[in-house]
């Protein structure tokens, strides 16, 4: 297990035995003929937790890659895509309790699971390793802000929220 111990106020762990889809935050595990899929907690962090969570797509069906197939409510709308075509199971305990995803994130909160067209290694082998995980992690806000900081680390954020706090309502 790998670890970042000031990503955003948090300490937040990476597992060695998973791939990593950078961009959504995703790992990803073989499991028999099936790939599963959740969020890291990284990303929980960044994205600040799940509140309620959605399918888009009926289970069973044979997605497409990049399709959008789960609408989350965090501090914002998020939308998930499958990174590989195949068919799609959820998990249906997370629409039930969506905390388990953050509380839970590398075992019960999982996501969804494809069961691919094409062979397990080349998938796995198009995403990133744990490493190559945390390398793009630095250079995120979570590791650009380690403590967590209201208003961020940037110039921009630091002039908005100075100027909300000056503001005379």
């Amino acid at each position: 297990m790998a670890f970042i111990e000031k990503f955003l106020g948090n300490r937040v762990e990476i597992p060695e035995d998973r791939r990593y889809h950078v961009k959504q935050g995703l790992w990803a595990k073989p499991e028999n003929q099936e790939i599963v899929f959740g969020l890291t907690e990284p990303a929980l962090v960044l994205i600040g937790g799940v509140n309620d969570i959605d399918w888009l797509v009926q289970e069973d069906k044979t997605v497409v890659e990049r399709e959008d197939v789960v609408f989350a409510i965090t501090g914002k709308i998020m939308y998930l895509h499958t990174p590989v075509k195949g068919a799609i199971q959820f998990n249906p305990e997370i629409k039930q309790n969506p905390s388990v995803v953050g509380n839970d994130p590398y075992d019960n909160g999982w996501l969804f699971k494809i069961r691919p067209d094409t062979p397990l290694e080349s998938i796995l082998g198009s995403l990133a390793d744990a490493h190559e995980y945390i390398e793009n992690l630095k250079k995120s806000e979570g590791c650009k802000n380690p403590e967590g900081l209201k208003g961020g680390v940037s110039s921009i954020c630091k002039a908005v929220y100075s100027g909300i706090r000056e503001q005379k309502i």
